[in-house]
């Protein structure tokens, strides 16, 4: 079973249940901003991915700027926190199936997990 972390209102997060679905694959979606990942979970998921923390921000966002995360000297636990603080900074949508995980950025990310 695939579990997709998701804003379903994002166009990235849609054509990723389009394509699951055009796959036949079951999945369950998880609206972060409704229920908010706890740290935990959330620590979990990027680890999981083998990717850095950092991949994870959404630059664009109005408050990547404002708390000047593009500084590099900031470390993975103060990057961590400014997502639990602001749900729009987590890049979308995460995938996971079972203890695997991947970042859905393109959507097609998710079929290595098929």
């Amino acid at each position: 079973m695939l579990t997709v972390y998701e804003k379903p209102t994002c166009t990235t997060c849609r054509k990723l249940v389009k394509l699951l679905r055009e796959q036949g694959v079951s999945f369950e979606r998880l609206n972060y901003f409704v229920e908010p990942l706890p740290r935990e979970k959330l620590v979990s998921l990027i680890g999981r991915t083998g990717l850095p923390v950092r991949d994870f921000l959404r630059t664009r966002e109005k408050v990547f700027k404002e708390l000047g995360l593009k500084d590099p000297s900031l470390s993975d636990e103060a990057l961590i926190d400014a997502i639990m603080e602001h749900p729009e900074l987590l890049q979308r949508p995460i995938v996971e199936r079972g203890k695997r995980v991947v970042l859905a950025r393109p959507v097609e990310k998710v079929l290595e997990l098929l």
